[in-house]
């Protein structure tokens, strides 16, 4: 019914499930009870005014790790937290000013969009400005000063550049400050820290991806000097798992900002940035995990037993923190809901190197597959799921033109010659498809059996549910030949087939079943185009409908009549078919009638104008369903359930295609009406 949308990506961030400011009154019965004076957040926010600065530390040090508990918020923001944690930004004590920030950066993380607007109200801004402002003219003096050593000032300024990127992920109004505050030259130069300290110039990267999307107002300051910095990241050439992050976070922050790019670089700098996503795609996460954690093994056997135990047991207590939050959605500065992670991989002990390497990895392949929908993504107003459509027509229109509306609304997005050109340069079709493979069993194992490395599998099944969102995103922009032509297609289609049917009942993970059936769907409508015999068998048909009629995601159910219409219409083409589309139209007219969604109602009935339009087998099915008698009973139901329900709970665009497909339904009533009479 509707053009099978390719979405933006935005960046991840750790679990936001949080409650919102306005919920402080919430707070479980237990917290009331203790009181002010046995309440733990009273208790810590009383001692940031100690003389002493080794208790200010300790009292940011505790309230960061509590409020990684999203249902201790509401507490500490009763409690005027962000107004007292503020200042510590700015105390003369480095440690405090770091642990300051590490616990209003985790208070914005967990606490979602609402604490982070709540936050921006409560002008943390300003301090956070000048935070920035000393550490980054501080970064000479004190380097040459501690040389070997930990440089405690750019541990600041990383803490300070992650909670900048929080809030400018979730507010815009932070975003506004970071523009007219000149902040885009603070992360830069703590970009340019890469050299010495790759973590604090991965903090950067990060918070540049985020806010260079969408954000004409700073894409007008931007000059020579920031691009060569990006660029000079780009050229970098060590081999380890956080530089090939930090050239794919500078890759897409590249491709952000393309439009600022002199005329003479772009073709340029649009292929250095599909070679860096294609070198980031080549590693092998099912090879280079194991190895990974082979060589933690190594080091631990020439470590101290009692420091490999210490290291452990933090590695541990940070996985546990990580699966204390479950995952859920955040609306970000735009209110677009966006998935998130619980991400607290840059918070794993320093000594953890090798888990966090396999993290690094993970995140930028994630970010790779992520870069490319973007790519792939149109920002034509008609890129809309929903096709704004005109009702206004009321001629007959014969089952032929009720087909042509609906692939019309199927046509492929628009993708750049330039940018199509590049894609395919670099084999990104073929590699994205191998990213959509089940992990290998290596690997998953090594995740299963160690603790502290359970945090990847998540990540794992991420990776491979961006692989399926991107395999959707080029198939909605290529075209067949583009892709290899007939044989890889159907290859392609069997891949999928295996992904969703090999294991003995479909997937339930959501994201995964969402990745794969909108994947399947642009793979099966091209091949249908092409009339390339397709793979599923009508059992498998009916198993995904099933399993995607029982999922809460409007998208999976949308998808899942897609395809059955997609199937239903091939088959109608041939002969002896009549039985396979008989139990294909019941299917439908059981989710038309049935799903208490209007959006999946016209999709599946959508379906049933494309697989009943035409054809002796769809004659016959549709008499042995008693279609026409059906669908004359469940017009006026749907005719009132729009006029009921459309106003307040859809898009103007939806409520315009729904429109659409109830003046088609009221035609394609009486084209079966001509048909039984003939």
């Amino acid at each position: 019914m509707g053009k099978s949308k390719t979405t933006k990506f935005k960046r991840p961030q750790f679990n936001a499930v949080g409650l919102p400011a306005n919920a402080v009154k919430e707070v479980d019965a237990e917290e009331e009870d203790h009181g002010d004076d046995g309440c733990p957040a009273a208790e810590l926010l009383e001692k940031l005014q100690s003389p002493s600065a080794d208790v200010r530390e300790f009292a940011c040090a505790s309230i960061s790790r509590v409020v990684q508990q999203s249902r201790t918020i509401p507490v500490f923001l009763q409690r005027d937290a962000v107004r007292r944690l503020g200042p510590m930004l700015l105390d003369n004590s480095l440690a405090v000013r770091e642990t300051s920030a590490g616990a209003l950066r985790n208070l914005s993380a967990c606490g979602g969009q609402e604490v982070c607007e709540d936050m921006v109200k409560h002008d943390v801004m300003t301090p956070l400005t000048a935070l920035l402002r000393e550490s980054c003219a501080a970064f000479e003096s004190a380097a040459a000063a501690t040389k070997d050593q930990k440089n405690a000032v750019e541990d600041v300024a990383n803490e300070a550049v992650n909670l900048l990127w929080n809030l400018c992920e979730s507010s815009s109004q932070s975003l506004s400050v970071f523009n007219k505050a000149g902040l885009l030259d603070l992360v830069v130069q703590c970009l340019e820290r890469h050299p010495h300290n790759v973590e604090l110039a991965i903090s950067a990267a990060h918070c540049l991806h985020t806010v260079t999307e969408d954000n004409p107002e700073l894409l007008c300051s931007l000059n020579a000097a920031v691009l060569g910095v990006l660029e000079s990241v780009l050229l970098t050439s060590q081999p380890d798992m956080a530089h090939t992050l930090l050239r794919t976070l500078a890759a897409g922050t590249l491709w952000n900002v393309k439009g600022s790019l002199p005329a003479a670089r772009q073709a340029q700098t649009l292929n250095a940035v599909v070679a860096t996503l294609s070198q980031c795609l080549d590693l092998d996460m099912g090879t280079l995990i194991p190895e990974l954690r082979q060589a933690e093994e190594v080091r631990h056997r020439n470590t101290p037993a009692a420091a490999h135990s210490e290291d452990q047991a933090a590695g541990e207590l940070a996985v546990a923190e990580m699966d204390e939050e479950e995952e859920a959605p955040k609306r970000n500065r735009k209110g677009k809901a966006v998935r998130v992670d619980n991400d607290f991989s840059d918070l794993l002990p320093r000594d953890q190197e090798e888990l966090k390497e396999a993290t690094a990895l993970l995140t930028a392949q994630q970010t790779s597959l992520e870069i490319i929908v973007n790519m792939c993504c149109s920002d034509d107003p008609s890129d809309d799921e929903w096709e704004e459509e005109s009702s206004s027509d009321e001629s007959d229109m014969g089952p032929e033109g009720l087909c042509d509306g609906v692939s019309n609304l199927m046509s492929p997005l628009c993708l750049s010659a330039e940018v199509h050109e590049a894609l395919i340069n670099h084999s990104i079709p073929e590699k994205v498809l191998k990213k959509t493979e089940f992990p290998r069993k290596e690997a998953m194992d090594v995740c299963q059996q160690i603790p502290s490395w359970r945090c990847l599998i998540k990540k794992i099944q991420r990776v491979q549910s961006r692989a399926l969102t991107c395999l959707h995103s080029i198939l909605s922009t290529m075209d067949a030949e583009s892709l290899g032509g007939a044989a890889a297609l159907q290859g392609a289609a069997q891949h999928l087939s295996t992904l969703v049917f090999s294991a003995a009942e479909i997937p339930k993970d959501e994201e995964f079943l969402e990745a794969v059936i909108s994947a399947m769907r642009s793979l099966l409508q091209m091949i249908a185009s092409k009339n390339i015999p397709q793979c599923m068998t009508p059992q498998q048909l009916m198993s995904l409908s099933e399993a995607a009629t029982r999922c809460d995601v409007v998208s999976v159910r949308v998808n899942a009549v897609a395809i059955l219409g997609i199937t239903g219409s091939t088959l109608a083409k041939e002969k002896g078919t009549a039985e396979t589309i008989q139990m294909i139209g019941n299917a439908l007219l059981q989710v038309a009638t049935k799903d208490a969604n209007l959006v999946v109602n016209g999709e599946a009935l959508d379906a049933l104008f494309d697989v009943f339009a035409d054809g002796d087998e769809a004659e016959t099915a549709s008499k042995n369903i008693q279609l026409l008698p059906a669908l004359k009973a469940l017009q006026p139901v749907f005719k009132a359930k729009i006029r009921k329900e459309g106003r307040g709970k859809y898009s103007p665009q939806q409520l315009c295609v729904l429109d659409n497909i109830k003046v088609n339904l009221r035609r394609f009533i009486g084209y079966l009406e001509k048909v039984v009479k003939k």
